[in-house]
């Protein structure tokens, strides 16, 4: 895995008089998700498109690895990257199979072993090897689509992939499903994921940590629970609607409030054994969901499980109304 380090970057179109990024320092560790957070113009794009330098830096440098992405050729350095964007940027006349052998081909692998990973990709994103690999793109739904992208950026097997909107043409009903894929794919993989939204709710869903940008400059770069709770100014505090109490809840999740003590295997017994027939919550389920699991079941508390369904905390009512209370 690889991380990704930002010194003083600051890039100025020509012509024009601001800087569309302005002087941007941060690090990113390996295998985060991260996103970027902030209304259009505001420079998320193009920070994030220079890493691969789609887009090169007036000043500044960044590092990939601990190496300078200005010192490796072009193509070097985009095939070690996978990249997604909202039109999905499949070929429409290559069929399915062809679009995710792409960068393996470039790279020269053998057919079987393109064969065979395009297979596990299709799978892995939940599309039928046999029915979906000779389809074009045009035979495929928006959602689909969006999936055999998500395929093809991972056919080399990159440490970093990058996303741009990548759901945003999307149903909030396939979205919110595409979004539930992502995180799977990345607790199953852990890549380095750098994706870019406007959506505040998004942003929250996924990310382990959000870069929030303003005017070329990042204004708050932390935890959903920290920008909730400690919003760096006015911009961010009426970005996230700290206000709101409902969209607090929405976009915090238990992992965010719970200090969670993760045990050696088999010393945390499975959420039926410790709690027969009483319903669940999820680790990852936000506050709003359990509030309203709570609420319903006339319970005070529930167990929360991991993703081995093991036990691993409690979430209650009083926990809950504690982390909301406005600071």
């Amino acid at each position: 895995m690889k991380g990704i380090v930002f010194r003083n970057i600051c890039k100025r179109y020509k012509n024009a008089e601001n800087l569309a990024v302005n002087n941007v320092s941060l690090t990113i560790k390996p295998g985060e998700f991260i996103v970027f957070l902030g209304p259009s113009g505001c420079g998320k794009t193009t920070l994030m498109k220079m890493i691969n330098r789609l887009y090169e830096p007036t000043s500044g440098t960044i590092e990939i690895g601990g190496v300078d992405a200005a010192t490796l050729p072009e193509a070097e350095l985009r095939r070690g990257i996978g990249y997604v964007i909202q039109q999905n940027g499949l070929f429409p006349h290559m069929r399915i199979e062809d679009n995710i052998a792409v960068v393996p081909r470039l790279l020269k692998w053998d057919e079987a072993k393109i064969s065979k990973r395009v297979d596990e990709l299709l799978e892995l994103v939940h599309l039928d090897p046999k029915g979906y690999r000779r389809r074009y793109p045009s035979q495929l739904s928006g959602g689909q689509q969006q999936r055999v992208g998500i395929a093809r950026a991972l056919a080399a097997n990159p440490d970093i992939l990058l996303m741009d909107e990548p759901f945003g043409a999307i149903d909030a009903i396939t979205r919110s499903n595409l979004q539930e894929e992502l995180l799977r794919i990345q607790k199953q993989f852990q890549k380095t994921i750098l994706f870019v939204t406007h959506d505040v709710d998004e942003a929250f869903r996924l990310a382990d940590r959000i870069i929030i940008m303003q005017a070329g400059q990042v204004v708050q770069f932390d935890t959903s629970y920290q920008i909730i709770t400690n919003p760096a100014n006015d911009f961010v505090r009426q970005l996230v609607g700290d206000r709101d109490v409902y969209r607090r809840m929405s976009m915090l999740k238990i992992s965010d409030i719970l200090d969670i003590k993760q045990k050696a295997a088999g010393e945390t017994e499975t959420a039926a054994a410790v709690y027969p027939d009483v319903e669940t919550a999820h680790l990852y389920d936000n506050l709003k969901t359990v509030f309203t699991r709570l609420i319903e079941s006339g319970r005070k508390e529930l167990p929360v499980i991991d993703d081995s369904n093991r036990c691993v905390n409690r979430i209650s009512l009083d926990t809950i109304v504690k982390y909301l209370q406005v600071k």
